[in-house]
């Protein structure tokens, strides 16, 4: 296939956007794959600011349609990864026949006034180092960090891209251990059935609720996650939560959540040895391509002491404020 390429029309100053898509945008770019997919190139054109249409004329317009829907097919799906530049609203696109990013800059009215077309790489998603949305821990009680860190040795995690930043979390008695007696069943581990809340207003992309709970010290790596949710925040941040006690799960798909909400309950499901929480975060849903993000928590009491935008490690003991 030829390299595609096309105009890049920049007609207005850089604005400053969040990484949340805006009204207009998903308004404008739906029309934008409808009309494109149905060989409307005039009503495409119809979505243009005066100044592009000057730029690009109709028939401009009609001819590089044309030659893309020949290339690349019709649009099946769009995802909005992030504003570049404050400006553009970038889509990862994928075609019937390519993968390309899609970038649409809007005038004040909501007119298109900018237009880009590119192959889509994976440099062109998200670089998230740390959180920027404020956090609280996602549960109510003290728990304690088993695995948590930047090392090797504090978190085993470390060697997996997506998940390098994650922690496993339990609760501890006052004997360090993690259950009450002999911790052959569920029931004997601190945290199994305890409430697992949401940090953070968010949405719901994931909810799995149906995976048996493990007996102790047997694992489950057919599903390794067991009963999980995932929320994606305002800024784009994937917070994964694994583990959950089946059937507990509070929440549904596109579900809408606040900060605090129940979410579910403590489980032994999945790739588990032990009631226990698995939390991360990444830049983006797919665990195959993602980064993971270093979680920080706003205010939160760490072995009795307040610390503010702090990260916690192995053996911490650490609580809400």
């Amino acid at each position: 296939m030829k390299k595609l390429r096309f105009i890049l029309l920049t007609l207005i100053p850089l604005l400053s956007f969040g990484q949340t898509e805006k009204e207009t945008s998903k308004k404008v770019s739906a029309d934008f794959q409808k009309f494109y997919n149905i060989d409307e190139y005039h009503n495409v054109f119809e979505l243009f600011s005066i100044k592009m249409k000057s730029a690009l004329p109709i028939e401009r317009t009609t001819n590089f349609l044309e030659r893309l829907k020949r290339q690349a097919g019709k649009i099946e799906k769009r995802e909005f990864i992030k504003y570049e530049n404050g400006t553009y609203a970038s889509y990862k696109t994928n075609f019937e026949q390519a993968l390309f990013l899609v970038n649409i800059s809007l005038d004040k009215n909501g007119k298109i006034d900018g237009l880009f077309v590119k192959p889509f790489k994976e440099s062109n998603l998200p670089n998230l180092e740390r959180n920027t949305t404020e956090m609280i821990l996602p549960f109510k009680e003290e728990w304690t960090i088993f695995w948590g860190g930047d090392t090797k040795d504090l978190n085993y995690h470390v060697e997996n891209e997506a998940q390098k930043n994650a922690f496993d979390i339990v609760i501890t008695g006052e004997n360090g251990k993690s259950f009450k007696t002999d911790g052959k069943t569920n029931e004997d581990y601190y945290a199994f059935g305890k409430e697992l809340i949401a940090p953070c207003d968010a949405e719901v992309v994931l909810a799995v609720n149906g995976i048996k709970d493990n007996i102790p010290g047997e694992l489950n790596p057919i599903y390794i996650p067991g009963n999980s949710v995932i929320l994606r925040t305002e800024n784009n941040e994937f917070l994964f939560f694994e583990h959950f006690k089946q059937n507990s799960i509070a929440v549904k798909m596109g579900q809408k959540v606040k900060q605090g909400g129940l979410l579910g309950l403590c489980g032994n499901s999945g790739n588990s040895s032990e009631p226990h929480l698995h939390y991360h975060i990444q830049n983006i849903e797919n665990t195959n391509k993602a980064t993971g993000v270093k979680s920080y928590f706003s205010e939160i009491f760490v072995n009795g002491e307040l610390k503010k935008n702090y990260s916690p490690i192995k053996g911490e003991k650490i609580k809400n404020y």
